[in-house]
């Protein structure tokens, strides 16, 4: 942008960042209907890491150093995401119980997180991707919000890498 605008590298940046904290604050009261709740994890690629990191073998996925994402999708395309410090049931279920109306359908994997004080006042339909059920032929799927990690991801990458600090601004555009 600063090349065909003329404008210094710094001060695009600046408004771009500041056009990013309107779009964080946009978001819908409630979600409601069927809707669909993931979490995922955003960092670089392992290959890119320091080979004295790599030595170390730590593992991948829940527990790694990237940065845990919740988010949550309304079938009409609506999209909400929150950076989330952990991903465990007294973290995730207030986020869904403060931005998912009673009685609506919540459909997600089958991570401990979601049962139990979740599913209270909401109707809970699991999927088993770990069997490789990624539907139960009734509609109950995340692939929707799955699709949207993807998206983001790329997005990001495609950037070079963000900080970690301006991650919540990059959620909140592309959310947005």
């Amino acid at each position: 942008m600063p090349d065909w605008t003329g404008i210094d590298r710094k001060r695009v940046l600046r408004a771009l960042a500041w056009i990013r904290r309107g779009l964080v604050k946009d978001v819908p009261e409630f979600f409601s209907g069927t809707v669909e709740v993931n979490e995922t994890y955003v960092g670089g690629h392992w290959k890119n890491e320091r080979t004295s990191i790599r030595d170390q073998k730590t593992k991948r996925g829940r527990g790694t150093k990237k940065q845990p994402v919740f988010g949550i999708l309304c079938r009409n395309g609506l999209v909400w995401a929150e950076i989330v410090e952990k991903v465990d049931a007294a973290t995730l279920q207030p986020l869904i119980s403060s931005e998912v109306r009673k009685g609506s359908i919540v459909c997600s994997d089958m991570w401990r997180a979601y049962k139990g004080r979740a599913s209270r006042g909401f109707v809970l339909r699991l999927v088993n991707r770990g069997d490789r059920e990624y539907s139960d032929g009734k509609g109950n799927h995340i692939d929707g919000l799955e699709g949207f990690w993807g998206y983001l991801k790329r997005k990001l990458s495609a950037n070079g890498g963000i900080r970690q600090d301006k991650l919540y601004l990059y959620l909140g555009e592309y959310v947005w």
